[in-house]
């Protein structure tokens, strides 16, 4: 009985999920997050020269060439050998924990939410680095 009891919940779960995903649920920045964002990089504007901009080699970033800058989108994958950055410690702080399996990182100056296991972009904040 034990074991049924268990099945059924396993079953009651995985219908669950089944559901959600059915539904479109997707993972993008929250209002708090994209207010904490924006009020972080208004109080601390970053100019391309910045030598706070730098990305995870150290080096500072020059732009993506056109044809990659136009397919950074949503549900698509970053390209290989992509530049990535991550946010300001500070700003790190201050943001809650990003989902499970999830990191935000920026890229060209924007923000991105990316999934980690398939570097797929799940959301985009545009025009909140550079000033």
């Amino acid at each position: 009985m034990r074991y049924l009891l268990i099945a059924f919940c396993a079953f009651l779960l995985s219908l669950q999920v089944l559901q959600a995903g059915e539904a479109g649920i997707t993972v993008v920045f929250s209002d708090d997050e994209i207010r904490v964002i924006r009020a972080y990089y208004h109080d601390y504007p970053v100019t391309r020269d910045d030598a706070t901009i730098q990305n995870h080699k150290g080096k500072k970033p020059h732009g993506l060439p056109p044809g990659i800058a136009k397919n950074l989108q949503r549900g698509k994958p970053l390209p290989p050998g992509i530049a990535k950055q991550y946010l300001p410690q500070g700003l790190h702080q201050v943001l809650p924990l990003p989902p499970a399996g999830y990191e935000r990182i920026i890229v060209d100056s924007k923000v991105l939410l990316v999934e980690i296991a398939t570097s797929v972009v799940h959301d985009i904040l545009t025009d909140v680095v550079l000033h």
